[in-house]
Parts: structure tokens; C-alpha cells; sequence
């Protein structure tokens, strides 16, 4: 592939387009915000993907899923399969492998990824999925919108962009996972169940996650981005999180010692 394709993100440093092609990208979940990752790192120039999601697209979907068709839901043409086209738009040799399985049932592949997309629906999920992570010592980028209605306000688009390093402290040292969320996901019998979503709320999280990205694999602001942004969908704004300044230094649910394959002991 020629180079001259990338040339206008070149301030990303020397050889920024070689960290690109070599770093292997896991997207869990090619939904709303899912399809608008694949698409973004596809024009970037990410080569290696690791795509999970089990689903076809539905009718209505296609108010926020990137690449899909009225076909494509006539014919029940599974999202992995939107997204490896997509993708091949752009570059037709890509390496893209496809799990069209819940990421939990078939994993083995997603240990080969050098960073992760989380976006999935419910606190339980994206436990496991940060917990996976941090035993391999995988970056994990988690990224979700939701509406909320509180009396007669309008409704109040928000949403999350949270970077969980090794080491670094992890969702719940950021108060995104509770006891008391988890517990009242649970009473619902641990139905995430489907959360408000339009387009272009999904490519602004999208946007930050993929560039906080790219970020981590060029090093192209030596900075590490921040961590933990919150999307004020009406205000049109991303800020960050105003708990930050109260987050730990390191990661006090995830002890650097954990890490590697699981081992369970009989007590």
C-alpha cells in the first residue's frame, strides 16, 4: 500500500505508520460505537483486527450502525461480516479475524490483540472484559452512551471514554463500576437491556477512543491521554471526568501479580 495515503498524518511521528500496521486491534461489539471504531482505524491504517459480536443487524439499527444496508438486514448479513467489508474498502489485505460468538465463549484469539475496544452494554460485561484485560496486560479502551430522563427536564444525552492501563487504576478505582450499579443490573436479572443511542453522539466517543489510541501506540503528544472523559451530549461537549482528581495513583482491584491464565483453588 502506498504511503502517500497517510502523508497528512505524518505529525504522528517517524515511523508512526509502521507502529500502526503492526499494532492488532480487538473490537468487542460492532455496534453503534463499534462500527464507527472499525471504520476510523481502517482509514488510519490499522492492518490486524480481532472482530467479536455475535448479532445481525435489525431495522433499527440502522439509524446509528456505520456500513450497514436496508440489504444487509433483509439478507441477515452479521455485523462482523459489515465490518470486515467495510474494512476491506480500505485495505483488501488487511488480516481480520472474525468471532461471530459472545467474546467469553471463544477468546483465544482476542489474547493476540496489543489493545482493546470495549463496546458493550452493561456494567457485568465490561467487568469481565476489563478483568480479561488486566490479566494479560492488554490496554483497554471502554466506550458507551446512554439517555437519561429526570422529570420534566430534557432528555440527557451522556457518555464515556475510559482508558484502562496496567497498572493505572481501573474502572472501579474510578467509580464507573459500583457495588451498587452491579447490584441493580443484577436485579434485572443482568439484562443490560438497549440503551438510547443515535449516531453521531456514538462517533464522538468513537472519535476520542480511537484517537486516544492512536495516541498510546505513536506516542505522537507524550502525554498519556487523559482517562477518564465524559460526553455532555447537550452541550455538545467532552470533558473530563470531575472525580479524577480523587483516583488513585495505581490500581488497588488488580494487584500487578494477577496477572496470566486464571487458577482456582479448592478451600
Amino acid at each position: 500500500m502506498c504511503d502517500d495515503r497517510y502523508d497528512r498524518q505524518s505529525f504522528l511521528g517517524d515511523n508512526s505508520q509502521d507502529k500502526i500496521r503492526a499494532c492488532t486491534v480487538g473490537i468487542i461489539g460492532l455496534g453503534g460505537g463499534g462500527s464507527h471504531i472499525s471504520q476510523q482505524l481502517a482509514h488510519i491504517g490499522f492492518q490486524k483486527y480481532v472482530l467479536y459480536d455475535p448479532d445481525i443487524p435489525e431495522e433499527t439499527n440502522l439509524n446509528r450502525l456505520v456500513g450497514a444496508t436496508a440489504k444487509d438486514v433483509e439478507d441477515g448479513t452479521p455485523k462482523v461480516i459489515i465490518a470486515e467489508r467495510l474494512i476491506r474498502g480500505l485495505d483488501r489485505d488487511a488480516d481480520i479475524y472474525l468471532i461471530q460468538e459472545n467474546w467469553q465463549d471463544n477468546h483465544e484469539r482476542l489474547k493476540t490483540c496489543d489493545i482493546i475496544f470495549g463496546c458493550v452494554d452493561g456494567y457485568k460485561g465490561r467487568m469481565e472484559l476489563e478483568t480479561f484485560c488486566r490479566r494479560r496486560m492488554i490496554p483497554y479502551i471502554d466506550i458507551g452512551i446512554d439517555v437519561h430522563q429526570v422529570e420534566n427536564a430534557p432528555p440527557n444525552l451522556s457518555g464515556q471514554v475510559i482508558i484502562s492501563m496496567p497498572g493505572g487504576p481501573c474502572m472501579q478505582c474510578l467509580q464507573f463500576i459500583t457495588e451498587g450499579k452491579m447490584g441493580k443490573e443484577a436485579a434485572k436479572y443482568g439484562a443490560a437491556g438497549h440503551n438510547p443511542q443515535v449516531i453521531w453522539a456514538n462517533g464522538v466517543v468513537a472519535s476520542t477512543a480511537v484517537g486516544f489510541a492512536v495516541d498510546i501506540i505513536t506516542g505522537w503528544t507524550n502525554e498519556m491521554p487523559c482517562i477518564h472523559m465524559c460526553y455532555e451530549g447537550n452541550l455538545g461537549r467532552m470533558i473530563p471526568h470531575p472525580l479524577l482528581k480523587y483516583k488513585p495513583q495505581t490500581c488497588i482491584h488488580y494487584p500487578p501479580d494477577q496477572v496470566g491464565k486464571a487458577m482456582f483453588c479448592l478451600l
